[in-house]
This record gives structure tokens, C-alpha cells and sequence, in this order.
């Protein structure tokens, strides 16, 4: 029997497998292929490739995709909507860092003077 952690139903959980189809992410988005693509281009994300070279999406990048929709749909250029969700994104990991570093008691302290 394979590892728990292999099994295909694990996937479901799994933010980060690449479960869709560009066709049905663009539809889930209601947006078009092109949209996903110039969001490739402009390295937002990077979907990963089936073994015939399509792209495939997960669902943490669709949730991405879906607020650099949401900037543009308010007018947003799509290069500064790009920009914004990865400035959004670095940010919401440092203050998880800082969160994780206070609940373990390793804030910095300053230094004493020599």
C-alpha cells in the first residue's frame, strides 16, 4: 500500500496541487486565457505543465489570479495590479513570521551596548 501522503484523495486538501485546467480556471475566474497568461508573463504565477506542456493551476494561484482580477476589473493596469498582489503576498508572510517568532518567545532584543 502506498504512503498516506501519496494517495491521489490527499490531493483534494492540497492548495498547491495543480488541479485545473487553464479552460477551467479561466472560467472559474470568469475571466479569459489570455488574462491567465499575462499574468504568467508578468511572473505572478507560474503554472505548472501536464506531461503534454498544458498548464495547470492550483488553487492558492487561482486565489492569487482571482485578486490581480479584482484590481484590474477596478482599473488597475494589469503590470501594477501584478506588482500590488506580490507586495500583498510578501507581506502577509512576514507578519505570519512575525506572528510564528512572538508566540515562540524569539523576538529580537536589542543589544546592549559594548
Amino acid at each position: 500500500m502506498p504512503p498516506a501522503s501519496s494517495r491521489p484523495v490527499d490531493n483534494l486538501d492540497d492548495d498547491d496541487y495543480p488541479a485545473y485546467t487553464m479552460g477551467r480556471a479561466a472560467e472559474m475566474l470568469g475571466t479569459t486565457p489570455a488574462f491567465l497568461r499575462a499574468l504568467g508573463e508578468h511572473r505572478l504565477i507560474t503554472p505548472l505543465r501536464s506531461e503534454g506542456g498544458h498548464r495547470r493551476y492550483s488553487r492558492y494561484q487561482l486565489r492569487i489570479a482571482a485578486r490581480a482580477r479584482e484590481l484590474v476589473d477596478q482599473g488597475t493596469a494589469i503590470e501594477a495590479a501584478c506588482r500590488i498582489v506580490i507586495l500583498e503576498d510578501q507581506l502577509e508572510e512576514a507578519q505570519r513570521i512575525n506572528e510564528q517568532l512572538r508566540t515562540q518567545g524569539g523576538e529580537a532584543q536589542p543589544k546592549a551596548p559594548a
